[in-house]
């Protein structure tokens, strides 16, 4: 018959009068019953289906086999062989026959063998070729027309003719075993369907076809690569003859390049995170199940306590402890291991993992070698693992980077039957080497991280200092892992006459180098408070400080420091002095993001504060602001790492800042957590702090002030007004002490200094007593000689109160005293 449809102009395709009904098919279960038929089982042996179904595969026989010629077929995937069978007809025939035993995929089903036929055997190869006119010529385009090694050649039917010695051998079949047999009917395996499908496309188009595939062939101990060239034969006329398969073992180059693609995968898969656990399980993820059933990853225990592993392999003897870092399985839940991850396993002397560890050297084994059999002879658990799971090959490879050997890795192979080779060791080489590189980077950061942390952490505020003039939370969140810990830091600091400055800044910057340099700057800004100075020149002060400490940076020579994100010495600074008792507030900034305030309506504004230039630059001005908040304010100070973020924009930061801070809360606490939680992303990028302050106003009956006379007479006056005064607060307990701090001030101020001249009390947490005047001469004290009649008046005051000091005023400058009393 003609194949193709009318008016094909391609090459004509030789006309073959047997069809599909050449082929015989029958299934059998396990208890030996014909459970299906095909026609060309009917042909065969002129059976109908419902003849033969249900019935004893063993009544179709002539003859039973002799017992000796047939193996235990339950234990066979496959089996072939002549059978003498019985034709309806009554005449006896003798067919060969390919019989498959087949697992259903639905484990339920029993298994079922699968039984093939072509032709009897009576029919001779002579008489098959008579009937496929053209043979010869088929055999030999086929063969010398092929460019690989195992060959075979099929008919326009997709059925076997005849194959190369080396197709023979691959199959496990001889030619007349196979020969009118489809290559379905001999591999029971979906690429073979899709070989099929191949070779009909050659036949249809001319053009060969190409397929791998790796697999064990019928014929093979163990898996190989197959690269399969398929193409259309074809006469010299024209004429299509059939089609041609020519497979070649590329398993070699296969392995390679599945090595390769490893070692790229690798490459990206492994070292993505600076955390030691995460890497090596990296590790573990990338060579299961492509190179290893069973892998584990142990790190010595010894690296707990080294801030640096000794360059060189380990040296001596004894056993070695090992903590299990990450392990992986072909099965979920890697029930092989005998150690848990994080737990620690003594490995005695001998044993491969301390013989790898010692040598420096990768080795492979085999589970048979003494090395393995005496070690686990030691060790039941784990020599029952690798009894039940069949271990068969290991090998143990030392995690080294920069000289130093920090584990091991141990490779095992159970499920895979192939044991590792030569090439798989130095792959495993290969792999082990990148991964240890970068879990001592991640160990290195880890300890970096770790030591930076603590060294911010302890230059924090530990607790917020007690003061009256506002109620005050904070939160500092370190960055995440990648960014490594910054110089952010905010502060809290009592100033005189019962004010307080809230401080925030940002160090530039990562790092150890960052957590010192914060430090630094924390503390010269508490120094600088001290003595009183307003923001705008505190910030002045820290400006210079920044500088000098960058020229300092820049002259040491000062390798960058590990996990540190270097770059110049720089900061940025948020300073701001509110008064509770005029409730104003005096603020000014270095680069430093501006403050939020929401009013106690509920109103949310940014303050205006003038831009200064970021700490460290030199040479620009900064100005300072005062504004006035009401009693209940809110002032929140924070770094940049809060409002700034890949996911968003800072304007989209500071309105969900505005929105988070005017949320009512019920404490101050809580409000911080409201406020990252609605802010942060998920994985900030950056340190973050923040600092949130209510407003408290001194009531009017806690403050008094008198204007003195600059004449002696007027210190009598003072010291009676004071005297007065603390009677009406109840503080006459104090009332020898505060006349005697009141008397020397004033009396300084009025020989001293210029007018106006002004005394103030104050009733907080303590007694302030305050002399304003208007000379912008600081008092000092000096030890005064035996017969000197003055001089002993700022010593006096220094010893009777808790802290005195100096501070510098728009109009001159105040001296003021603070002692403890009694809460009134």
């Amino acid at each position: 018959m003609e194949r193709g449809a009318a008016g094909n102009q391609g090459p004509r395709i030789a006309q073959d009068a047997v069809g599909e009904a050449l082929t015989a098919r029958a299934t059998v279960d396990e208890h030996g019953t014909v459970t299906g038929w095909s026609e060309g089982a009917e042909r065969l042996l002129g059976y109908t289906s419902a003849q033969v179904l249900g019935r004893p595969a063993v009544s179709l026989l002539a003859e039973e086999p002799p017992a000796g010629e047939l193996p235990p077929l339950s234990e066979l995937p496959r089996w072939h062989g002549t059978l003498a069978l019985r034709h309806r007809a009554g005449h006896r025939l003798e067919a060969r026959v390919l019989a498959h035993h087949r697992t259903p995929e639905d484990e339920a089903t029993a298994r079922y063998w699968l039984l093939v036929s072509a032709v009897t055997v009576a029919e001779s190869e002579a008489d098959f070729d008579a009937r496929r006119p053209g043979d010869d010529a088929l055999v030999r385009r086929g063969f010398s027309d092929s460019p690989c090694c195992a060959i075979s050649v099929y008919d326009l039917d997709l059925r076997f003719r005849r194959s190369s010695r080396s197709g023979r051998d691959l199959l496990g079949l001889s030619d007349d075993d196979m020969r009118g047999l489809r290559l379905a009917d001999v591999l029971d395996d979906p690429f073979a369907e899709r070989v099929e499908q191949a070779m009909r496309l050659a036949l249809e188009t001319g053009e060969p076809q190409y397929m791998e595939n790796h697999a064990q062939a019928p014929g093979e101990s163990r898996e190989h690569a197959w690269s399969v060239h398929l193409y259309r034969l074809q006469d010299p006329d024209g004429r299509v003859l059939g089609v041609a398969s020519a497979g070649h073992d590329m398993t070699d180059h296969y392995w390679a390049r599945k090595r390769l693609q490893l070692i790229a995968e690798a490459s990206t898969r492994i070292g993505g995170t600076l955390d030691v656990t995460r890497t090596a399980q990296e590790l573990a993820d990338v060579v299961i199940p492509e190179l290893a059933d069973f892998v584990s990853v142990d790190l010595l225990t010894s690296l707990d306590d080294l801030p640096e592993r000794p360059p060189g392999a380990l040296t001596a003897e004894g056993s070695l402890t090992l903590r299990r870092i990450a392990h992986q399985s072909v099965y979920p839940g890697a029930p092989e291991a005998v150690v848990a991850p994080g737990a620690v396993e003594e490995y005695p002397e001998g044993s491969p993992a301390v013989e790898s560890l010692r040598s420096g050297r990768a080795v492979l084994y085999r589970m048979t070698e003494p090395a393995i059999t005496d070690w686990v002879a030691r060790h039941p658990v784990r020599s029952s693992r690798i009894r039940d799971f069949g271990f068969h090959s290991a090998m143990t490879v030392p995690l080294s980077a920069r000289g130093a050997t920090l584990g091991i890795v141990v490779l095992a192979r159970h499920r895979h039957p192939g044991p590792f080779q030569a090439d798989d060791l130095v792959l495993a080489e290969e792999l082990a080497a990148r991964a240890a590189v970068c879990i001592d980077n991640a160990r290195r950061y880890t300890r970096e991280r770790g030591t930076a942390v603590t060294l911010q952490r302890n230059l924090l505020p530990q607790r917020l200092p007690e003061q009256s003039a506002v109620d005050v939370a904070s939160r500092y969140l370190p960055a995440g892992a990648r960014a490594g810990v910054g110089g952010d830091w905010f502060d809290v600091i009592p100033l005189s006459g019962a004010r307080v400055a809230l401080v925030v800044g940002d160090v530039v910057g990562h790092g150890v180098h960052a957590s010192a340099t914060m430090g630094r700057l924390r503390t010269a800004v508490r120094t600088l408070a001290d003595i009183d100075l307003p923001p705008d020149e505190l910030l002045t002060h820290l400006d210079d400080l920044v500088g000098r400490l960058a020229m300092e940076a820049e002259g040491a020579e000062r390798p960058p420091g590990e996990g540190e994100i270097g770059g110049d010495v720089g900061a940025t600074c948020l300073y701001a002095v509110y008064d509770p008792v005029s409730r104003g507030c005096t603020i000014a900034r270095a680069g430093h993001p501006l403050p939020v305030v929401v009013s106690p309506d509920g109103t949310v504004e940014l303050l205006d504060v003038p831009a200064g230039p970021p700490l460290g630059l030199g040479g620009l001005p900064f100005e300072a602001m005062e504004t006035e908040l009401p009693e209940g304010s809110l002032l929140a100070l924070y770094t940049d790492g809060l409002i700034e973020s890949r996911d968003h924009d800072v304007d989209d930061g500071l309105s969900r800042l505005g929105q988070a801070l005017a949320h009512p809360s019920p404490s101050l606490d809580v409000l911080c957590d409201t406020v990252l939680a609605a802010v942060l992303p998920r994985q900030p990028a950056d340190d973050v702090a923040l600092l949130v302050a209510r407003t408290r106003a001194l009531k009017s009956d806690r403050v008094a002030a008198w204007d003195v006379a600059p004449e002696p007479a007027a210190v009598a006056n003072a010291r009676t007004n004071a005297l007065g005064q603390l009677d009406t607060w109840g503080l006459t307990d104090a009332s020898f002490v505060t006349e005697l701090i009141v008397s020397e001030l004033v009396t300084n101020a009025v020989r001293h200094a210029e007018p106006p001249i002004q005394l103030r009390l104050i009733h907080d947490r303590s007694l302030i007593c305050e002399v304003s005047d208007a000379s912008s001469t600081a008092p000092h004290m000096r030890r005064a000689r035996t017969y000197d009649e003055g001089g002993r008046g700022l010593l006096l005051v220094a010893r009777l109160s808790r802290r005195w000091g100096t501070r510098q005023t728009v109009g001159g400058k105040t001296i003021w005293a603070e002692r403890s009393v009694a809460p009134g």
